[in-house]
Protein backbone atom coordinates (compact mmCIF):
# COMPACT_ATOMS: atom_id res chain seq x y z
CA UNK A 1 0.00 0.00 0.00
CA UNK A 2 1.01 3.26 -0.75
CA UNK A 3 0.47 5.83 2.10
CA UNK A 4 1.01 9.83 2.42
CA UNK A 5 1.40 10.63 5.82
CA UNK A 6 0.73 14.37 6.59
CA UNK A 7 2.24 16.36 9.40
CA UNK A 8 2.94 20.22 10.33
CA UNK A 9 6.42 19.21 10.77
CA UNK A 10 8.96 16.48 10.47
CA UNK A 11 10.85 16.35 13.58
CA UNK A 12 10.54 15.34 17.20
CA UNK A 13 8.23 18.65 18.97
CA UNK A 14 5.76 17.26 20.54
CA UNK A 15 3.45 13.93 20.90
CA UNK A 16 1.43 14.26 18.01
CA UNK A 17 4.61 14.55 15.96
CA UNK A 18 6.24 11.37 17.55
CA UNK A 19 2.87 9.54 16.20
CA UNK A 20 3.28 10.73 12.75
CA UNK A 21 7.74 9.89 12.69
CA UNK A 22 6.50 6.35 14.17
CA UNK A 23 3.88 5.13 12.50
CA UNK A 24 5.84 6.29 9.51
CA UNK A 25 8.45 4.22 10.49
CA UNK A 26 5.58 0.96 11.31
CA UNK A 27 4.54 1.68 7.78
CA UNK A 28 7.73 1.09 6.64
CA UNK A 29 9.12 -2.04 8.44
CA UNK A 30 5.81 -3.64 7.18
CA UNK A 31 6.96 -3.03 3.63
CA UNK A 32 4.78 -0.41 2.53
CA UNK A 33 5.46 2.76 0.73
CA UNK A 34 5.04 5.68 2.58
CA UNK A 35 5.36 9.08 1.66
CA UNK A 36 5.53 12.28 3.52
CA UNK A 37 4.11 16.02 3.08
CA UNK A 38 5.19 18.88 6.08
CA UNK A 39 7.21 21.93 6.20
CA UNK A 40 10.69 22.51 5.42
CA UNK A 41 12.70 23.01 8.38
CA UNK A 42 16.65 23.15 9.78
CA UNK A 43 15.15 20.29 11.81
CA UNK A 44 14.11 17.60 8.85
CA UNK A 45 15.88 14.44 7.96
CA UNK A 46 16.65 13.38 4.24
CA UNK A 47 13.67 12.56 2.29
CA UNK A 48 12.64 11.93 -1.01
CA UNK A 49 9.39 14.01 -1.18
CA UNK A 50 11.46 16.36 0.59
CA UNK A 51 11.27 18.74 -2.24
CA UNK A 52 7.02 19.03 -1.87
CA UNK A 53 7.76 20.04 1.78
CA UNK A 54 6.01 24.06 2.18
CA UNK A 55 8.58 26.96 3.49
CA UNK A 56 8.32 27.27 7.12
CA UNK A 57 6.81 30.70 8.62
CA UNK A 58 7.31 30.51 12.60
CA UNK A 59 3.98 32.99 13.36
CA UNK A 60 4.73 32.99 16.83
CA UNK A 61 8.18 34.70 16.27
CA UNK A 62 6.76 37.12 13.72
CA UNK A 63 5.66 40.74 15.26
CA UNK A 64 2.50 42.25 15.50
CA UNK A 65 2.42 43.34 12.27
CA UNK A 66 4.10 40.88 10.66
CA UNK A 67 1.14 38.36 12.31
CA UNK A 68 -1.61 40.30 10.77
CA UNK A 69 0.31 40.45 7.26
CA UNK A 70 0.57 36.87 7.89
CA UNK A 71 -3.06 35.85 8.85
CA UNK A 72 -4.47 34.83 5.68
CA UNK A 73 -1.79 32.45 5.04
CA UNK A 74 -2.91 30.99 8.58
CA UNK A 75 -6.02 30.26 7.10
CA UNK A 76 -5.22 28.75 3.87
CA UNK A 77 -2.15 27.86 2.06
CA UNK A 78 -1.54 28.03 -1.75
CA UNK A 79 1.56 26.46 -1.55
CA UNK A 80 0.44 23.61 0.33
CA UNK A 81 -2.03 22.73 -2.19
CA UNK A 82 -0.03 23.04 -4.90
CA UNK A 83 2.89 21.06 -3.68
CA UNK A 84 0.16 18.48 -2.49
CA UNK A 85 -1.42 18.05 -6.09
CA UNK A 86 1.84 18.11 -7.13
CA UNK A 87 2.67 14.92 -5.02
CA UNK A 88 -0.37 13.35 -5.65
CA UNK A 89 -0.41 13.63 -9.55
CA UNK A 90 3.28 12.03 -9.09
CA UNK A 91 2.99 9.23 -6.70
CA UNK A 92 -0.91 8.27 -7.20
CA UNK A 93 -1.10 7.15 -3.24
CA UNK A 94 -3.59 4.86 -2.09
CA UNK A 95 -4.60 6.83 1.21
CA UNK A 96 -3.42 9.93 2.71
CA UNK A 97 -3.29 10.05 7.03
CA UNK A 98 -2.92 13.62 8.24
CA UNK A 99 -1.98 14.03 11.72
CA UNK A 100 -1.56 17.92 12.25
CA UNK A 101 -2.45 21.08 9.41
CA UNK A 102 -4.38 23.51 11.41
CA UNK A 103 -2.07 26.82 11.10
CA UNK A 104 1.00 25.81 8.76
CA UNK A 105 -0.27 23.28 6.22
CA UNK A 106 -4.16 24.61 6.30
CA UNK A 107 -7.26 23.28 5.14
CA UNK A 108 -6.16 23.91 1.71
CA UNK A 109 -4.18 20.07 1.46
CA UNK A 110 -7.83 18.85 1.68
CA UNK A 111 -8.47 20.07 -1.47
CA UNK A 112 -6.59 17.98 -3.91
CA UNK A 113 -6.79 15.27 -1.84
CA UNK A 114 -10.69 15.62 -2.37
CA UNK A 115 -10.33 16.08 -5.95
CA UNK A 116 -8.07 13.37 -6.88
CA UNK A 117 -10.64 11.07 -4.58
CA UNK A 118 -7.48 10.11 -2.45
CA UNK A 119 -9.61 8.55 0.92
CA UNK A 120 -8.76 10.45 4.12
CA UNK A 121 -7.82 9.32 7.79
CA UNK A 122 -7.15 12.07 10.33
CA UNK A 123 -5.99 10.66 13.52
CA UNK A 124 -7.64 13.12 16.29
CA UNK A 125 -4.37 14.04 18.51
CA UNK A 126 -6.71 17.05 19.97
CA UNK A 127 -10.05 18.44 19.15
CA UNK A 128 -9.43 20.96 16.44
CA UNK A 129 -12.61 19.75 15.20
CA UNK A 130 -14.46 20.78 17.77
CA UNK A 131 -13.02 23.57 19.28
CA UNK A 132 -11.18 26.87 17.58
CA UNK A 133 -8.47 26.38 20.22
CA UNK A 134 -7.98 22.62 19.85
CA UNK A 135 -7.99 22.07 23.28
CA UNK A 136 -10.93 22.84 25.74
CA UNK A 137 -9.27 26.01 27.41
CA UNK A 138 -10.53 29.11 27.98
CA UNK A 139 -8.30 32.32 28.06
CA UNK A 140 -8.26 31.86 32.07
CA UNK A 141 -7.08 28.08 31.73
CA UNK A 142 -10.57 26.46 33.19
CA UNK A 143 -11.71 23.76 30.67
CA UNK A 144 -14.32 25.00 28.37
CA UNK A 145 -17.10 23.40 25.90
CA UNK A 146 -18.88 26.43 25.24
CA UNK A 147 -17.92 26.24 21.47
CA UNK A 148 -19.09 22.70 21.29
CA UNK A 149 -22.28 23.06 23.07
CA UNK A 150 -23.55 26.36 21.57
CA UNK A 151 -21.58 25.38 18.06
CA UNK A 152 -20.41 28.98 18.29
CA UNK A 153 -16.82 30.06 17.83
CA UNK A 154 -17.38 33.45 18.70
CA UNK A 155 -16.80 32.12 22.04
CA UNK A 156 -13.36 31.35 21.50
CA UNK A 157 -12.92 35.55 21.35
CA UNK A 158 -14.97 36.52 23.86
CA UNK A 159 -13.27 34.29 26.10
CA UNK A 160 -9.78 34.78 24.46
CA UNK A 161 -8.73 31.15 24.60
CA UNK A 162 -5.65 31.07 22.74
CA UNK A 163 -3.08 31.87 24.88
CA UNK A 164 -5.38 34.64 26.54
CA UNK A 165 -4.64 36.91 23.72
CA UNK A 166 -7.47 38.93 21.48
CA UNK A 167 -5.80 38.42 18.42
CA UNK A 168 -4.51 34.64 18.40
CA UNK A 169 -8.10 33.69 19.99
CA UNK A 170 -10.09 35.57 16.94
CA UNK A 171 -7.64 34.18 14.68
CA UNK A 172 -8.34 30.76 16.03
CA UNK A 173 -12.27 31.09 16.02
CA UNK A 174 -12.11 32.55 12.25
CA UNK A 175 -10.00 30.09 10.77
CA UNK A 176 -12.86 27.39 12.80
CA UNK A 177 -15.50 29.37 10.84
CA UNK A 178 -13.42 29.49 7.64
CA UNK A 179 -13.03 26.01 7.68
CA UNK A 180 -16.83 24.58 8.34
CA UNK A 181 -17.94 26.95 5.73
CA UNK A 182 -15.92 26.81 2.73
CA UNK A 183 -14.58 23.16 3.89
CA UNK A 184 -16.61 21.38 6.09
CA UNK A 185 -14.79 17.98 7.89
CA UNK A 186 -17.12 15.91 7.69
CA UNK A 187 -17.39 16.39 3.25
CA UNK A 188 -13.27 16.10 3.38
CA UNK A 189 -12.89 13.03 6.21
CA UNK A 190 -13.72 9.29 5.53
CA UNK A 191 -12.37 8.51 8.80
CA UNK A 192 -11.46 10.19 12.20
CA UNK A 193 -8.96 7.91 14.58
CA UNK A 194 -9.55 8.86 18.02
CA UNK A 195 -6.89 7.96 20.50
CA UNK A 196 -8.79 7.51 23.40
CA UNK A 197 -12.11 6.37 24.33
CA UNK A 198 -13.31 10.02 25.80
CA UNK A 199 -12.13 11.82 22.53
CA UNK A 200 -14.35 9.06 20.39
CA UNK A 201 -17.31 9.63 22.72
CA UNK A 202 -17.00 13.40 22.24
CA UNK A 203 -16.72 13.20 18.80
CA UNK A 204 -19.43 11.41 18.34
CA UNK A 205 -21.30 14.22 20.07
CA UNK A 206 -21.38 15.57 16.49
CA UNK A 207 -23.87 13.53 14.67
CA UNK A 208 -21.64 14.30 11.51
CA UNK A 209 -19.03 11.91 12.99
CA UNK A 210 -21.15 9.38 14.57
CA UNK A 211 -20.31 7.11 11.86
CA UNK A 212 -16.97 7.67 10.95
CA UNK A 213 -14.92 7.45 14.43
CA UNK A 214 -12.21 4.36 15.06
CA UNK A 215 -10.47 4.30 18.51
CA UNK A 216 -7.20 3.11 18.77
CA UNK A 217 -4.50 4.17 21.47
CA UNK A 218 -1.06 5.25 20.02
CA UNK A 219 1.89 2.74 20.56
CA UNK A 220 5.32 2.15 21.87
CA UNK A 221 7.83 1.18 19.06
CA UNK A 222 9.79 -2.13 20.01
CA UNK A 223 7.81 -2.66 23.47
CA UNK A 224 9.01 -6.31 23.53
CA UNK A 225 12.29 -5.17 23.13
CA UNK A 226 11.97 -2.08 26.10
CA UNK A 227 13.96 -2.96 29.43
CA UNK A 228 12.07 -3.71 32.11
CA UNK A 229 12.31 -2.59 35.50
CA UNK A 230 10.09 -4.06 38.54
CA UNK A 231 11.82 -2.54 41.48
CA UNK A 232 10.95 0.54 43.10
CA UNK A 233 12.80 3.66 42.67
CA UNK A 234 13.65 6.47 45.02
CA UNK A 235 12.29 9.28 43.26
CA UNK A 236 9.07 9.96 41.34
CA UNK A 237 9.34 11.89 38.40
CA UNK A 238 7.34 14.81 36.26
CA UNK A 239 8.48 15.36 32.72
CA UNK A 240 6.81 17.81 30.21
CA UNK A 241 6.05 20.90 29.04
CA UNK A 242 6.12 23.14 31.74
CA UNK A 243 2.86 25.32 31.06
CA UNK A 244 -0.07 25.67 33.43
CA UNK A 245 -2.27 22.90 31.73
CA UNK A 246 -0.04 20.26 32.71
CA UNK A 247 -0.95 20.79 36.32
CA UNK A 248 2.61 21.12 37.46
CA UNK A 249 1.77 23.62 40.05
CA UNK A 250 -1.00 21.43 41.54
CA UNK A 251 1.97 19.13 41.79
CA UNK A 252 4.10 21.19 44.02
CA UNK A 253 1.82 22.59 46.04
CA UNK A 254 1.03 18.32 47.07
CA UNK A 255 4.81 18.10 47.36
CA UNK A 256 4.83 21.22 50.10
CA UNK A 257 2.75 19.00 51.98
CA UNK A 258 4.76 15.83 51.97
CA UNK A 259 7.59 15.17 53.91
CA UNK A 260 11.49 15.64 53.35
CA UNK A 261 12.48 12.08 52.22
CA UNK A 262 9.98 12.24 48.97
CA UNK A 263 12.11 13.43 45.71
CA UNK A 264 10.72 14.93 43.02
CA UNK A 265 12.81 15.22 39.71
CA UNK A 266 11.31 17.34 37.15
CA UNK A 267 12.28 17.28 33.48
CA UNK A 268 11.47 19.93 30.86
CA UNK A 269 10.99 23.10 29.94
CA UNK A 270 8.36 25.90 29.58
CA UNK A 271 6.76 29.02 30.28
CA UNK A 272 5.85 28.05 33.64
CA UNK A 273 9.94 27.36 34.59
CA UNK A 274 10.54 31.04 36.04
CA UNK A 275 7.52 30.36 38.96
CA UNK A 276 8.14 27.14 39.35
CA UNK A 277 11.80 28.31 40.55
CA UNK A 278 10.01 30.74 42.34
CA UNK A 279 7.92 28.08 44.23
CA UNK A 280 10.66 25.67 45.10
CA UNK A 281 12.68 28.82 46.61
CA UNK A 282 9.77 30.29 48.11
CA UNK A 283 8.97 27.09 50.26
CA UNK A 284 12.41 25.43 50.63
CA UNK A 285 11.59 22.22 48.96
CA UNK A 286 14.89 20.93 48.67
CA UNK A 287 13.66 17.80 47.72
CA UNK A 288 12.49 18.88 44.22
CA UNK A 289 14.98 19.26 41.32
CA UNK A 290 14.83 20.40 38.09
CA UNK A 291 16.82 18.68 35.31
CA UNK A 292 15.77 20.67 32.68
CA UNK A 293 14.92 19.66 29.15
CA UNK A 294 16.10 16.02 28.36
CA UNK A 295 16.14 13.44 25.80
CA UNK A 296 17.39 9.89 24.09
CA UNK A 297 18.82 7.70 26.90
CA UNK A 298 18.93 10.02 29.55
CA UNK A 299 15.43 10.36 29.82
CA UNK A 300 14.67 6.98 29.30
CA UNK A 301 17.38 6.20 32.19
CA UNK A 302 15.42 8.85 34.64
CA UNK A 303 11.93 6.99 33.62
CA UNK A 304 13.36 3.47 34.45
CA UNK A 305 15.10 4.07 37.35
CA UNK A 306 12.14 6.55 39.23
CA UNK A 307 9.32 4.80 41.20
CA UNK A 308 6.10 6.23 39.51
CA UNK A 309 5.49 8.67 36.78
CA UNK A 310 3.21 11.69 37.81
CA UNK A 311 0.85 13.17 35.52
CA UNK A 312 -1.52 15.85 36.93
CA UNK A 313 -2.91 17.45 33.76
CA UNK A 314 -5.34 20.03 34.00
CA UNK A 315 -6.95 19.36 30.57
CA UNK A 316 -8.39 16.95 28.69
CA UNK A 317 -5.71 14.85 27.99
CA UNK A 318 -6.38 12.09 24.98
CA UNK A 319 -3.71 9.10 25.31
CA UNK A 320 -0.68 10.72 26.44
CA UNK A 321 2.40 9.44 25.34
CA UNK A 322 3.86 9.71 29.07
CA UNK A 323 1.92 7.20 30.60
CA UNK A 324 2.49 5.26 27.41
CA UNK A 325 6.51 5.40 27.95
CA UNK A 326 6.12 5.22 31.62
CA UNK A 327 4.33 1.44 31.32
CA UNK A 328 6.84 0.43 29.01
CA UNK A 329 9.60 0.81 31.28
CA UNK A 330 7.02 -1.12 34.53
CA UNK A 331 6.90 2.39 36.06
CA UNK A 332 3.26 2.69 37.66
CA UNK A 333 1.42 6.49 37.42
CA UNK A 334 0.01 8.80 39.32
CA UNK A 335 -2.31 10.91 37.40
CA UNK A 336 -5.47 13.23 37.33
CA UNK A 337 -8.73 12.17 36.30
CA UNK A 338 -8.79 14.00 33.54
CA UNK A 339 -9.80 13.26 29.64
CA UNK A 340 -8.79 10.04 28.51
CA UNK A 341 -6.01 9.30 31.79
CA UNK A 342 -9.03 7.17 34.03
CA UNK A 343 -9.20 4.61 31.14
CA UNK A 344 -5.40 3.33 30.98
CA UNK A 345 -4.82 4.28 34.66
CA UNK A 346 -6.27 1.26 36.55
CA UNK A 347 -6.77 1.77 39.93
CA UNK A 348 -4.25 -0.23 42.52
CA UNK A 349 -3.43 -2.05 39.09
CA UNK A 350 -1.26 0.24 36.96
CA UNK A 351 -1.26 3.27 39.39
CA UNK A 352 -3.01 5.56 40.99
CA UNK A 353 -5.55 8.69 39.97
CA UNK A 354 -6.85 11.86 41.62
CA UNK A 355 -9.03 14.23 41.16
CA UNK A 356 -7.95 17.05 38.94
CA UNK A 357 -6.51 20.15 40.48
CA UNK A 358 -7.16 18.44 44.22
CA UNK A 359 -3.89 19.37 46.04
CA UNK A 360 -5.15 16.94 49.34
CA UNK A 361 -6.16 13.76 46.87
CA UNK A 362 -2.51 14.13 44.53
CA UNK A 363 -0.53 14.31 48.17
CA UNK A 364 -2.55 11.06 49.71
CA UNK A 365 -1.83 8.90 46.52
CA UNK A 366 2.00 10.13 46.20
CA UNK A 367 2.21 8.91 50.37
CA UNK A 368 0.55 5.39 49.37
CA UNK A 369 2.81 5.06 46.70
CA UNK A 370 6.18 5.87 48.61
CA UNK A 371 5.11 3.58 51.61
CA UNK A 372 4.54 0.23 49.45
CA UNK A 373 6.57 -1.99 50.03
CA UNK A 374 8.78 -3.95 47.40
CA UNK A 375 6.46 -6.51 46.79
CA UNK A 376 3.59 -4.21 46.62
CA UNK A 377 5.42 -1.97 44.14
CA UNK A 378 6.53 -5.00 42.12
CA UNK A 379 2.68 -6.08 41.65
CA UNK A 380 1.66 -2.82 40.42
CA UNK A 381 4.86 -2.06 38.46
CA UNK A 382 4.11 -5.60 36.00
CA UNK A 383 0.57 -4.68 36.56
CA UNK A 384 1.25 -1.63 34.14
CA UNK A 385 3.52 -3.38 31.67
CA UNK A 386 1.37 -6.20 31.07
CA UNK A 387 -1.16 -2.97 30.09
CA UNK A 388 1.01 -1.71 27.67
CA UNK A 389 2.12 -5.37 25.94
CA UNK A 390 -1.99 -5.97 25.57
CA UNK A 391 -3.16 -2.01 24.59
CA UNK A 392 0.04 -0.31 23.54
CA UNK A 393 2.14 -3.14 21.23
CA UNK A 394 3.30 -1.91 17.86
CA UNK A 395 1.57 -5.63 16.16
CA UNK A 396 -1.96 -4.82 17.51
CA UNK A 397 -1.55 -0.93 16.54
CA UNK A 398 -0.59 -1.73 13.19
CA UNK A 399 -3.16 -4.66 12.70
CA UNK A 400 -5.74 -2.44 14.04
CA UNK A 401 -4.64 0.47 11.80
CA UNK A 402 -4.61 -1.50 8.76
CA UNK A 403 -8.16 -2.82 9.59
CA UNK A 404 -9.17 0.73 9.44
CA UNK A 405 -6.99 2.12 6.68
CA UNK A 406 -8.72 -1.54 4.69
CA UNK A 407 -12.90 -0.14 5.46
CA UNK A 408 -11.78 3.75 4.59
CA UNK A 409 -10.66 2.41 1.21
CA UNK A 410 -13.38 0.02 0.41
CA UNK A 411 -16.18 2.89 1.42
CA UNK A 412 -14.47 5.22 -0.94
CA UNK A 413 -14.18 2.92 -3.93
Amino acid sequence: MKIIQINNCHYRRGGADVVYLNTTQLLLKNDHEVINFSQRTANDINLESKEYFINQIDFFKLSYLGKLLKTPRFFYSTEAKQKLEDLIIHERPDIAHIHTYKGTLTPSILIPLKKHNIPVVITLHDYGLLCPHNSFIDGKGRICEKCLTSNNAINCITNRCNRNNLLLSSISAFEFIFHKKFLPFENYFDGLISVSKFGEKLHKRKLEYINKVFHLYNFFPNLSATKQNHKKGNYFLFYGRLSAEKGIMTLLKAWKNLNADSVLKIVGDGPLMPDIKSFITENKLLNVKILGFKKGEEINSLINNSSFIIVPSEWYENNPLTIIEAYANGRPVIAARSGGIPEIVIENKTGFTFEMANVEQLSSAITTASKMSETEYSIISKGAREFAEINFSEENHYKELMNIYDKIIQHKS
